[in-house]
């Protein structure tokens, strides 16, 4: 297991040194111990669910249905997808932006605004 662990741990210093200075210096700053050059991809976006098993399409065309379309703009439904992809790729700007909401629901709700 060692060995192999040493292995990976060359071939890692391999990568990073092929790398552009600028390339490591953005590894460097989150943490060369941190990185994983062979994490496996993600899914496709089109493919990746969220916890319902729905993908982003159907959040957002779900979503979307559940309004008047008079109510909403093309800039509207842009944002609906972009917060989408953020909160399903646990992005953590959306993940702020999430639960800053659902407190702030929660505020106005205890002061009955």
């Amino acid at each position: 297991m060692s060995e192999q662990k040493n292995e990976e741990d060359v071939r890692k210093k391999a990568i990073y040194d092929s790398m552009s200075p600028r390339r490591q210096k953005h590894i460097s700053k989150k943490g060369y111990d941190k990185w994983d050059p062979f994490e496996l991809p993600k899914d496709p976006i089109d493919i990746r669910n969220d916890k319902t098993k729905r993908t982003s399409q159907m959040l957002v065309r779900e979503f979307l249905q559940s309004r008047s379309s008079e109510k909403y703009s093309n800039e509207y439904g842009r944002g609906v997808l972009d917060f989408c992809l953020g909160i399903i790729n646990d992005d953590e700007r959306y993940v702020g932006m999430f639960e800053f909401a659902g407190w702030y629901i929660e505020l106005l709700k205890k002061e009955e605004h």
